[in-house]
């Protein structure tokens, strides 16, 4: 149980072995575990590679896996001449996993080496994770009731395979020549659930402190003690003893590992309640520790292991201090928490290094995606999408969500509904709002909505003489902001709880203003103190909602006015506090329909949904798409210059409905009365291949306007078709957009389609339409539709 990797290796280079495959076992795996059309198999432990030739002749494409190089050299020399093998020197607990197949197994095997694993849940749980649906985890052990006493090390008692077994969908336990082959299918998760030791008698009040550890990985110490639950290191204080040299003595004494008092810092004090006694723990951050992991006390404890963070919401049973303080350092990464009375304390600590080597190949992987979509152009936003730990800012994500190129977003919160209110943003998005802040050395920013990665990055782009100052109205999010800056963070941020829409506390505002600003949360409209404590210059970021569609859009201060000077299609969660704002919807034919009135305004719909029951109105526009086409500059195109705009969405199936519109999604439309029209489109061209198929746009209208409203949308998409949309999606036309203060008279504003917004009045100027001044929200008469060019 001693052996290091070099001691393996050496093992089986000396000629050793270990039990052979036996009938049995063959037998059973190939009843239980037969090869699928096109299976793959990861054999993990090979050794010599006997056990991975057998699935090869199951039918198996095998990936057979040893941390001993010795190991290999003899299974490729005795196994030269069979097929469907490929020999991996890995190590499962501590090597980044890229060589395993990235589709995943229908089955993997632990034969006789399982009880040899230092982190046993955390290996069985990213092990779990790589099954295809119906695949299997077939694990092989010696059991202790058939072991001899000096040799029970290498075999598993029934507590073990009960922890082992736990959470699995299906489990099959059988029997090979009295080793146990354990066949797990389905999710290998089981939820985490705060748990009590057995109830105290009562007393007076409890107090101890609890030691929070991580290794080189940034993975968690945690031991699985005999009460049946996950536990950290910690006890009771001994006389005067601190609550800081409490917890590195206990550290010493349940694990062996040795840490100085200088380098254990009490985080947070948690008060609550052991039935009748009242109690009192101390969460102290350990920075620095040496030493072997060991289990001192096997009479409390079964073992130690370090943790993945992410696995910490799936791992049965926690004592409810352990889970609490857990929580108080990585925020939200342990679920469904019993509530506990908490006091975070101001401690200077330390950042506290680690992450694994798969977390540093990921990030540069999604470091390549983002720059190679031309969204980091410029080598300090490069710099730092390569450098910061992305993952350590959403603990409770596995490592390849995290780091994910594309448009996923991370959600760190969700509210009653399920509705997402926090998360860290997909990472091009986060690159091309900050190049969009065009950043200069030492600058100042502020940031609404926090969540520490994004605040990370711009810092890490004002380099060392930058500061940002991040704002949220959640305290949960400030807390969780704070821990994960102090946690990795560079120092130049500062976190603040307040109303992000009432701006910077003063005092943390700059002379002259802040060179740049990000909102990153959906906003509707526009708080005057963004625009007031931005510098002459200055640029401010936000995801902003035109007509219900998102843009994120940079604007450069010049005195009171907004200039747009960047636009990027994106979404954001909604924003809170007192930009919050519920958009006016009018529900029709029973649910079935809705309209949503995005500019704010709810219009009279008497007589319209008897307009619904009667004929449908149609005009085809000739303006087509294929595959992959862009439209949303139509829609923001509809949006700011159809006057009565709003959007028709469907909560039916087509086929029940009278609209035609997919259940789920809506279209641009516009109202009159008891009328209305509305956009879709209409499949013209199909075939085999994506790029032979085409639609186009059509317009539908019910009611007596809605031949004249049918007429005005088909007017504005061809419009749009002949000045704003073009064959590359990349170069769409955006239009002159400024942003002036509620309140600027009609004759100051510049010509365009005016949009007015509680806290200001947006001008939009579009290509090839010389609209006068005009106010799309106001209602149409029967006779308006014009072209607007």
């Amino acid at each position: 149980m001693g052996y290091t990797r070099a001691d393996w290796s050496n093992h089986y280079a000396a000629g050793k072995g270990f039990r052979r495959l036996g009938d049995k076992e063959k037998d059973l795996l190939a009843e239980h575990a037969p090869a699928p059309a096109g299976g793959r198999a990861l054999d993990a432990g090979c050794g010599t590679g006997e056990l991975a030739v057998f699935l090869a002749s199951l039918g198996y494409a095998v990936d057979a896996v040893d941390f001993a190089e010795g190991a290999l050299e003899r299974a490729r020399a005795e196994h030269a001449a069979v097929d469907g093998v490929r020999w991996l020197c890995l190590d499962l607990e501590r090597d980044d996993p890229a060589p395993l197949h990235e589709d995943g197994y229908d089955l993997v095997t632990l034969r006789l080496m399982y009880p040899f694993l230092a982190r046993r849940m955390s290996v069985v749980h990213a092990l779990g994770e790589r099954l295809r649906p119906g695949g299997a985890l077939v694990v092989i052990t010696p059991v202790v009731e058939h072991t001899p006493e000096e040799r029970r090390g290498i075999a598993l008692d029934e507590d073990e395979i009960g922890l082992l077994t736990e959470g699995w969908e299906t489990v099959e336990r059988l029997d090979a020549d009295q080793l146990a082959v354990l066949v797990l299918r389905g999710p290998c998760h089981t939820g985490t659930r705060a748990v009590e030791r057995q109830r105290p008698p009562a007393g007076p009040a409890a107090t101890a402190a609890l030691a929070v550890v991580t290794d080189e990985a940034g993975r968690v110490l945690l031991g699985r003690s005999r009460r049946g639950m996950w536990e950290l290191p910690g006890g009771k204080n001994v006389g005067s003893e601190s609550f800081e040299a409490a917890a590195v003595r206990e550290l010493a004494e349940k694990t062996g590992l040795a840490a100085e008092v200088e380098n254990a810092y009490v985080v947070t004090m948690l008060a609550d309640a052991a039935g009748d006694v009242p109690r009192l723990t101390a969460v102290v951050r350990i920075t620095t520790w040496s030493g072997t992991l060991t289990n001192p006390e096997v009479d409390t404890f079964d073992r130690w292991e370090f943790v993945d963070l992410h696995v910490l919401s799936c791992i049965g049973a926690v004592f409810v201090p352990a889970a609490q303080a857990l929580d108080a350092v990585w925020p939200g990464v342990v679920p469904n928490l019993p509530p506990v009375v908490s006091y975070p304390l101001a401690v200077d600590q330390p950042p506290v290094p680690g992450e694994p080597a798969e977390a540093v190949r990921l990030r540069q992987a999604m470091a390549k995606t983002v720059i190679d979509g031309s969204w980091a152009p410029s080598e300090p936003v490069r710099d730092a999408l390569r450098t910061l730990p992305r993952h350590r800012f959403a603990p409770e994500a596995r490592l390849t969500d995290a780091y994910d190129g594309g448009d996923r977003a991370v959600i760190t919160r969700r509210d009653g509904t399920g509705a997402t209110i926090s998360s860290v943003s997909a990472a091009w998005l986060q690159a091309d709002m900050i190049e969009a802040l065009c950043l200069k050395p030492g600058a100042i920013v502020f940031e609404a909505g926090s969540g520490g990665y994004n605040a990370e990055l711009i810092a890490h782009v004002a380099g060392p003489d930058g500061r940002v100052v991040t704002v949220d109205i959640d305290p949960w999010v400030v807390r969780r902001t704070r821990r994960f800056l102090t946690e990795t963070g560079s120092g130049r941020v500062s976190i603040v709880e307040a109303d992000a829409a009432l701006g910077a506390p003063a005092r943390l505002v700059p002379r002259g203003g802040f060179d740049a600003s990000m909102i990153t949360y959906n906003c509707w409209d526009i708080a005057p103190a963004w625009r007031e404590q931005l510098a002459e210059g200055g640029r401010l970021v936000l995801p902003l909602e035109i007509g219900g569609y998102t843009r994120a859009i940079a604007f450069e201060r010049r005195g009171q006015v907004l200039y747009a000077r960047h636009f990027t299609y994106c979404g954001f969660v909604r924003d809170q506090g007192q930009q919050a704002r519920t958009i006016p919807v009018v529900s029709l034919l029973n649910d079935g329909l809705t309209l949503r009135f995005e500019h704010g305004t709810a219009a009279e719909t008497a007589g319209l949904e008897e307009a619904l029951r009667g004929p449908r109105h149609e005009i085809a526009t000739g303006v087509t798409m294929r595959a992959g086409a862009f439209f949303g500059s139509l829609q923001l195109y509809a949006a700011t210059t159809v006057p009565s705009f709003c959007r028709l969405a469907a909560h039916q199936d087509p086929d029940q409905g009278v609209t035609g519109i997919p259940k789920g999604r809506d279209a641009p439309a516009v109202l009159g009365d008891a009328s209305l029209a509305y956009l879709t489109c209409i499949q013209t061209k199909d075939g085999k291949r994506r790029e032979d198929k085409e639609w186009e746009w059509v317009v539908h209208a019910f009611g007596e306007q809605g031949p004249q409203l049918a007429e005005q949308l088909a007017v504005t998409v061809r419009a749009w078709d002949r000045h704003v949309r073009a064959d590359d999606n990349s170069k769409h036309a955006d239009p002159v957009l400024t942003v002036h203060p509620a309140g600027t008279p009609d004759h100051l504003l510049p010509a365009g389609d005016v949009l007015d917004k509680k806290h200001c009045r947006l001008v939009i100027q579009w290509p090839g339409r010389h609209a006068p001044l005009q106010h799309p929200v106001e209602r149409p008469g029967a006779d308006m539709v014009t072209e607007g060019v």
